[in-house]
């Protein structure tokens, strides 16, 4: 079973993440700020991280670099509600897989998360 680590300062984001991939076969791990979730990286492997890019306590890019330098190779998909142009390339050149803006529906999700898949 793939497991997905959903990382965003939003319950909504995160229950609605949960809500969507768990019936699509996926074990998903929720996690509310960026410190955290690297805190569960460091004890669990995961096949995708769904990261938001503006947290209060880390910021995505952050989060994103950090998970690059460790765990090279790992699929990253940006989440935002403040997708600009900048925001999306530099987090595609810092190694992101895609980004998704919020709001999000349950099938933009899901072809984010199956093109992560069969591009792996």
């Amino acid at each position: 079973m793939k497991k997905i680590l959903v990382i965003d300062d939003e319950f909504i984001v995160r229950r609605s993440c949960e809500k969507t991939l768990i019936p699509m076969g996926y074990e998903v791990r929720l996690s509310s700020s960026g410190k955290e979730g690297l805190e569960i990286l460091d004890k669990e492997s995961f096949n995708l991280i769904l990261l938001d890019l503006k947290m209060p306590d880390m910021d995505g890019i952050d989060v994103l670099k950090e998970i690059i330098e460790k765990w090279p190779g790992m699929k990253v998909i940006m989440i935002t509600g403040y997708s600009t142009v900048e925001t999306a390339v530099q987090a595609l050149r810092l190694g992101a897989f895609n980004h998704i803006e919020k709001p999000f529906t349950p099938d933009i999700l899901i072809a984010a998360v199956k093109e992560a898949f069969e591009q792996g």
